[in-house]
């Protein structure tokens, strides 16, 4: 077979049943073995898309979600969504065609030529590999797949010459490498045990790093007592738990929380400022001994003080640290609960009447659909949600609104999401501004029959950037887009498609519409 047979045959044996991409004349022999193969094509109408979709399909599958790109433009458009991907630590392949090993830097200014496509990769992937020997494609693919999880998740890129797809090769075996999960030391357990034992007040904070450990989570915080702070990326880790705070450690009565605990256990979190200083005040970070728990040696490295930094997976280390604790007969906090549920109302209190207004309206969606995953834009209904939103189960709340914080993500995200997750209704709660980016995509959802409610917030343009250029005593310019008609965009793409203006018109056209669909909502305050 040749190597782009092989790279079909390859995918396949990594478990691979879906790929997002628009094929073009660089990446035709990429495709000849896909037709024959298991996995699925989905088309999307722009390369950001295929990637959006991508970082959708891997946050709901905890399986690294794959695009197949042409060369240079295929690969800039996916940029953005791969900065997104990194930022949220997403695992990501993409694989693109690349010019004739011959042309690579020389700046001929052949079709789709980048000065160096590898190192413009390279500025937001975890690792760029190109392949230059045809024998080598098996362990290009293994090092791929292996760099995506062996530590902190991300993009990986994978170029692939014109000249070297062609190329004949013998049938390929994927051989897995080596991914044991880091491990705390003895002398790292015996001092998180002692820390944990010896505190009175202890308080977990879950980042995304943790969200596919929620089991293990929950015994931990009951094993301590421990009030557990999810941040945006690990909302519902703790669903339904009299210890769930499922606020943001930006809020005062969050970090009054941490602040008066004598134990903060941070685990899976970079302790980012999109978490911890959502408003830019310059608030530092908690000031309580903490014992901190991270795969990446780079985010360990800027811990703050009294730190306890341990460098291990951290479904590994709470396995570890439970068992010992366990065997000391520690008799955990009587206070936990009290402090969670303290901390719960005090911070619905300080988000305000708005805020308020908008996580009712997030938690009718899921009572009207439980089993939905809301999959959010950088939009209002979003920013509540960040603020305070209680998830039924882990992973069915995530977005773009934090991290590197992209327009145009929920659409194309949630596409992605309701592939990886059949059967499962996906709401995608999208802007009239946001969804501009991505319009086309509602023809993706039609096409491949997404279960997906597209909810578009029109509040008539930027609305969060308006509010903050007026309070920066700024004249608002450039903030009102003229919006589509948007039901009668999506009807043009065969949804059905309908305009609200109340959370009971809402919570009926979810239960009524056939999906995907797409849902207007008026916002009466814009």
């Amino acid at each position: 077979m040749n190597v782009g047979e092989a790279l079909i045959d390859l995918l396949e044996q990594a478990g691979v049943d879906t790929v997002f991409g628009i094929p073009g004349v660089h990446t035709i022999e990429l495709y000849r073995g896909l037709a024959n193969s298991s996995i699925r094509h989905i088309t999307p109408r722009h390369e950001q898309g295929a990637a959006f979709m991508a970082d959708g399909y891997a946050r709901a599958t905890a399986k690294p979600g794959v695009c197949l790109l042409i060369t240079g433009p295929g690969l800039t458009n996916a940029i953005t969504a791969m900065a997104q991907a990194r930022a949220d630590s997403i695992p990501m392949l993409v694989i693109t065609g690349v010019n004739p090993v011959a042309t690579h830097n020389k700046d001929y200014g052949h079709l789709h030529e980048l000065p160096d496509q590898s190192a413009l990769a390279k500025t937001v992937a975890l690792r760029s590999y190109t392949l230059t020997k045809p024998e080598e494609i098996s362990e290009v693919i293994a090092r791929a797949f292996h760099s995506m999880t062996a530590a902190r998740p991300g993009p990986v890129h994978i170029e692939i010459p014109t000249d070297i797809m062609t190329a004949q090769v013998p049938q390929p075996t994927l051989e897995a490498l080596s991914n044991n999960k880091a491990k705390p030391s003895n002398e790292e357990l015996t001092s998180a045990v002692s820390m944990c034992v010896e505190a009175e007040n202890p308080t977990i904070i879950c980042g995304g790093g943790s969200l596919h450990q929620a089991p293990l989570v929950r015994h931990f915080a009951e094993l301590l007592g421990a009030p557990t702070v999810s941040t945006i990326n690990a909302r519902g880790i703790m669903a339904r738990s009299v210890l769930d705070v499922p606020a943001s450690p930006s809020l005062g009565a969050t970090r009054d929380l941490l602040e008066k605990s004598d134990l903060v256990i941070a685990l899976g979190t970079e302790l980012g400022p999109t978490d911890f200083d959502m408003y830019e005040t310059g608030m530092p970070l908690p000031s309580s001994p903490m014992i901190r728990v991270d795969i990446d040696d780079a985010k360990l490295a800027h811990s703050p003080p009294s730190t306890l930094a341990i460098k291990a997976d951290v479904g590994a280390f709470i396995e570890m640290v439970c068992d010992r604790i366990a065997k000391t007969g520690h008799v955990k906090s009587s206070t936990g609960g009290e402090r969670a549920k303290k901390a719960r109302a005090l911070a619905l209190e300080e988000i305000g009447e708005v805020s308020r207004r908008h996580i009712d309206l997030i938690a009718g969606m899921w009572r009207t659909l439980p089993n939905a995953t809301l999959v959010g834009d950088s939009t209002q209904l979003a920013y509540a949600g960040n603020l305070f939103v209680t998830a039924p189960r882990p992973g069915a709340w995530f977005n773009s609104a934090t991290g590197f914080g992209t327009l145009g993500y929920s659409a194309p995200a949630a596409i992605g999401a309701s592939l990886g997750k059949p059967g499962e209704p996906v709401l995608s709660l999208i802007g009239d501004g946001g969804l501009q980016f991505t319009l086309a995509e509602l023809g993706s959802a039609r096409d491949c029959d997404a279960d997906v409610a597209f909810i578009v917030w029109n509040n008539r343009g930027y609305r969060e950037i308006e509010t903050s250029m007026i309070s920066a005593q700024v004249r608002p310019v450039g903030v009102t887009p003229t919006p589509p008609d948007f039901t009668l965009v999506a009807q043009a793409y065969g949804l059905p498609a309908t305009r609200v203006e109340s959370a009971e018109e809402l919570y009926a056209a979810l239960q009524t519409l056939q999906r995907p669909c797409l849902i207007e909502f008026m916002d009466s305050e814009a």
